[in-house]
């Protein structure tokens, strides 16, 4: 008979609790009482985000579904509460509902639906996959060779990639690859060290490049409507690659120092990567019009203000028209529609709307007053301000599996922050260091989609990310700060 002590119980599902608790908690906020200094929309608003905030960082729900939940819980509320132009009357649900829908007119969010078919087009022509073989190739067989050309297949895809996830799912199969080619297993020390590698690195581009991360859009979305001011593909550039070549560095050097893989010779590696090129066969006509299409996108985006009057957004479904047309695209809509994830869309705009309603309704405003006043930032340096909110920005992040919807719920109150604090700098580029920061996700595999696709893997433990999550998270934070102190007020970001 078996032991009772070898039954493991079944894991307690404690999702329902935490709905429970995401209502419960909308609930008791807007029952608080209220002083009159903020609109009744503006403590419904807040009352949502602190419900949205809860199932985002419990993931009791998939957030397509958290998506729906906030349209409609911003269309009831909202639609009852006394209309802020004039309080005698409600409201009413048809113009609550336009506000809570209203994300899904902004061209971030047409931006990131055409990131999304870019990605697809690399997904379904395999061009990534050559991509990254072919770098590998060519950067040899000793294992510090081999992390230095993860690292650079993870740069050079983030330029046409616009997707963390893609970019992780085309080169981390080909890594593992290369380790069982020695003998190894997937959870050899030698496999921990290229997946972590490729991964961190993912991470650390989402912030190098605009188009490199769907947050990025979030931000732009929130300043461009906001703020009024847009910011170009080369801008972005300009401030945040010399950042993140910095730290791809510095990534080379801790993975070096902090995982001493089994041999410091691949053997076999080159010629696995030959075979997979080989199984790949000659240069398809459909993968020769993606390059073309690719390289033209980069060139519009980089030169965006400076040689031409197009935007990025518009670019981008220009290109993605070209690849879905007959004979010169690459793909067909039957392809594509397989490989889109449908939902990340949807909680893209409603992540907006939300912030939209909080900055309309007073919502962020208030909360930004009663939070980082509290702090007594008003009375500080601008370094010891960024310095503080950076920080508090990392350990938020902690609780959160998605920056998208982190920029969702920070972005709109740090944008509220520039205009209730002095500041003695460019209040855009105050809100856009705080959107590298948002992207940090280098401490745990929870912390971003691109860590959790390679945990899955087995290929490393939660203790090995860690180690190098720190080191990486404590020099990107010294970095941020040596950047706002020097570069970034040279070049007029700050």
């Amino acid at each position: 008979m078996e032991s009772t002590e070898n039954i493991t119980k079944p894991k307690r599902n404690l999702k329902p609790y935490w709905i429970a608790l995401a209502f419960t908690v909308m609930i008791v906020i807007m029952l608080l009482p209220n002083s009159g200094d903020l609109p009744v929309m503006g403590q419904r608003a807040l009352a949502i985000l602190a419900f949205a905030v809860i199932l985002w960082m419990t993931e009791a729900v998939a957030y397509p579904v958290s998506s729906a939940m906030i349209i409609s819980l911003l269309a009831v509320t909202l639609g009852l509460a006394p209309d802020m132009a004039n309080p005698d009357v409600m409201l009413g649900t048809k113009s609550a509902l336009q506000m809570a829908l209203g994300g899904f007119s902004n061209s971030a969010v047409a931006l990131v639906a055409a990131a999304l078919f870019l990605a697809a087009a690399m997904q379904a022509t395999n061009l990534h996959k050559r991509l990254a073989l072919y770098i590998l190739s060519k950067v040899g067989v000793k294992t510090g060779a081999i992390v230095f050309g993860a690292i650079i297949v993870s740069i050079v895809l983030a330029f046409f990639v616009p997707s963390a996830t893609a970019r992780a799912g085309a080169v981390v199969p080909i890594l593992l690859g290369m380790v069982a080619a020695f003998g190894l297993p997937h959870n050899s020390r030698l496999g921990a060290l290229l997946v972590i590698t490729a991964v961190q690195s993912v991470s650390i581009w989402n912030i190098g490049i605009k188009t490199g991360a769907a947050q990025n859009m979030v931000a732009l979305g929130f300043i461009e409507k906001e703020m009024g001011v847009s910011v170009s593909w080369g801008a972005w550039f300009l401030y945040a690659a010399p950042w993140a070549i910095l730290m791809s560095i510095a990534l080379y050097f801790i993975m070096i120092k902090l995982i001493k893989p089994e041999t410091q010779v691949v053997e076999g590696g080159k010629e696995l990567i030959q075979g997979q090129l080989k199984e790949l066969g000659p240069m398809k006509s459909s993968e020769k019009r993606l390059i073309v299409v690719a390289l033209a996108l980069l060139f519009f985006w980089s030169t965006e203000e400076v040689l031409h009057p197009f935007d990025t957004t518009t670019v981008t479904l220009v290109a993605i028209a070209i690849l879905l047309s007959p004979r010169i695209g690459v793909f067909d809509w039957k392809t594509v529609e397989k490989l889109i994830p449908w939902g990340t869309i949807i909680v893209f705009a409603v992540g907006i709307a939300l912030g939209t309603v909080l900055l309309d309704t007073g919502g962020a405003q208030w909360l930004s007053n009663r939070v980082f006043g509290a702090m007594g930032l008003d009375n500080m340096p601008l370094l010891a301000t960024i310095a503080l909110l950076s920080l508090f920005n990392i350990l938020i992040h902690l609780g959160f599996a998605s920056a998208t919807s982190l920029s969702s719920a920070l972005i709109p109150i740090f944008i509220a922050l520039t205009t209730t604090i002095s500041l003695d700098a460019n209040s855009v580029g105050f809100v856009l260091i705080q959107q590298f920061v948002i992207s940090f996700g280098f401490l745990l595999p929870v912390s971003a989609p691109q860590n959790m696709l390679a945990y899955g893997t087995g290929s490393f433990t939660v203790k090995d990310f860690l180690k190098s999550g720190i080191a990486l998270t404590v020099i990107g934070y010294l970095l941020i700060l040596l950047f706002s102190a020097t570069y970034w007020k040279w070049i007029g970001l700050l």
